[in-house]
């Protein structure tokens, strides 16, 4: 109870401080850039488990609307996030799994086919890539949208689909997604196991969107080590259903297995499963 106190009051002085620094919805200055409460509070507290004060179960417990961020499966790799002040994003967007609604901010992990495009919806305002097109450097973003803050941290992926050799460096974006209190992260297309110094990077993970393939991406193993490591409390599988099985079964008795009974997660500080959850969205 204490800790989780400490955490929020963390958490409200780096977003006050984010806020100070930053107009909504204004992409951040060169000198003054947002605060990352994840890598703040991950680095001021090392090894700590981050528990709330939910019972074990599917259901999640009431919270105010203020606090709360939906999260809804589309398909594939794409979820659309909406914040408490109404920001929606949708994640590794391809133009194929359309969210109900035109997202303020699309994100696309990997520039390939099934993960990205090239003519996305005009409407559009914030259109984020994972990767650049400038040989020898790697997509940076730091943007404040309203009240959620956006940030990566870029992988090396496997280059199957075209030439230049085995290894694109830098080819993959890890977006996370600050919101509300909340870490939120999106693996997108991930295809090495993680480095300490992108650990360090990333920071703390309240909420994990990881890609089960069997092997496209990682094979279930080496990815649920990834899991583990980050122990995060609530992880949302997507990519290929059909892998879905093979990915649960690599898991103990310290992570339930639960299936949403809604499509729309509503998910807050406060009602975080105690106990790490993998909750299989609708439609995966």
């Amino acid at each position: 109870m204490m800790l989780r106190m400490l955490m929020l009051a963390l958490s409200g002085l780096l977003v006050a401080g984010a806020a100070s620094a930053q107009q909504p919805s204004r992409p951040p200055t060169a000198n003054r850039p947002p605060i990352s409460q994840c890598q703040a509070i991950a680095q001021t507290m090392p090894g700590v488990t981050f528990a709330s004060f939910q019972p074990s179960g599917v259901q999640l417990a009431q919270a105010s609307a203020k606090e709360e961020v939906q999260i809804q499966y589309i398909g594939h790799s794409t979820f659309l996030i909406t914040s408490p002040e109404g920001v929606t994003i949708a994640t590794d967007y391809n133009g194929v799994y359309r969210p109900p609604v035109t997202p303020t901010v699309v994100t696309m992990n990997n520039a390939h086919s099934t993960h990205y495009t090239l003519h996305p919806d005009p409407a559009i305002k914030y259109v984020l890539h994972g990767w650049s097109d400038v040989p020898g450097e790697k997509a940076e973003h730091k943007v404040q949208v309203g009240d959620v803050y956006i940030r990566n941290v870029t992988s090396d992926i496997r280059n199957r689909w075209g030439g230049g050799g085995l290894l694109q460096k830098d080819g993959n974006s890890i977006f996370i997604f600050e919101v509300a209190g909340l870490c939120i992260g999106h693996l997108g297309h991930l295809h090495y196991e993680l480095t300490e110094t992108q650990y360090a990077e990333i920071g703390r993970l309240d909420i994990l969107m990881v890609p089960v393939d069997g092997g496209l991406t990682m094979g279930s193993d080496s990815m649920s080590r990834i899991v583990k490591r980050l122990r995060s409390a609530l992880i949302l599988p997507m990519h290929q259903p059909s892998a879905l099985e093979q990915f649960l079964v690599t898991f103990g008795p310290q992570f339930q297995i639960a299936y949403a009974n809604s499509p729309v997660i509503t998910v807050s500080m406060r009602n975080l499963p105690r106990q790490p959850q993998i909750l299989v969205p609708q439609g995966m």
